[in-house]
């Protein structure tokens, strides 16, 4: 199995977190959530890297093209400033990856339709889901240090929903009846992707103190109501305006769940 190890890119990063009074149990905790953040903003940049060639056939514009090669380079600084968390915590910013799935090429549609499956999963679903989450953890933040850590990330994942939702803005009048149903199916199962990797990752429990909050080991019930409450309050009325059916493609996952 392939190995993440960013020793060298998290000591140049210099991050100082200041005296932290944490128990053992509450560290363990932060170098872990740590260091999983660290592994999956590693492998964001492989999906944004996935959608370039899908781009290129859909004929998208270039400036679109490059936003989203910018997009890759952020996701691996992302991970290299988790990795500088896990290393102030005093942990090992190293880890196996998990095998890589192929970012999904989807055969059965046009080129234009597979691109906005893609990115409305990637944008507009998973990336507005982080917008939501991270700003709440900064709010909670401790140590300036991180607060201003969680700050350059969270101006990142805005411009990356933001992306999504302006890509959707200009291409769906150019969408038939057919894409839009067919793209209202493919929501039931991205919405059910979605719910099911965020879950993964936040546990249905509360944080084990708020010294450990403050350094970002989350309220897991709190985390998951947020999520909740950005799925049917931001995404599924986003989606709706674009003639989407996205309501009824939610209670669908729930139901196939």
């Amino acid at each position: 199995m392939a190995i993440l190890d960013l020793h060298k890119q998290a000591a140049a990063v210099d991050l100082d977190l200041g005296a932290l009074d944490l128990g053992d149990a509450e560290r363990a905790s932060a170098i872990a959530t740590w260091r999983g953040r660290m592994v999956n903003e590693h492998i964001s940049a492989r999906v944004f890297a996935g959608l370039v060639p899908q781009m290129m056939r859909a004929e998208i514009d270039a400036d679109h093209q490059a936003a989203v090669a910018e997009m890759i380079s952020d996701e691996l600084r992302h991970a290299r400033l988790c990795a500088a968390a896990v290393l102030a915590l005093g942990g090992a910013p190293r880890a196996e990856l998990p095998q890589l799935t192929a970012v999904p090429e989807h055969g059965d549609a046009t080129p234009i339709e597979a691109i906005l499956r893609n990115v409305i999963s990637v944008s507009c679903l998973s990336e507005t889901v982080a917008v939501a989450l991270i700003d709440s953890e900064r709010l909670r933040a401790g140590p300036p240090a991180l607060a201003e850590l969680l700050k350059r990330i969270l101006a990142d994942e805005v411009q990356h929903a933001r992306f999504g939702w302006r890509l959707l803005d200009e291409l769906s009048p150019r969408l038939d009846a057919a894409t839009r149903g067919r793209l209202s199916d493919y929501l039931v199962v991205a919405f059910a992707h979605l719910r099911e990797h965020e879950l993964a990752h936040i546990p249905a429990r509360p944080a084990p103190s708020a010294a450990a909050e403050s350094i970002g080991v989350c309220d897991g019930n709190e985390a998951r109501a947020l999520l909740f409450d950005t799925i049917e309050g931001v995404i599924i009325p986003g989606l709706c305006a674009h003639g989407l059916a996205a309501k009824a493609a939610w209670e669908a996952s729930l139901a196939a769940a």
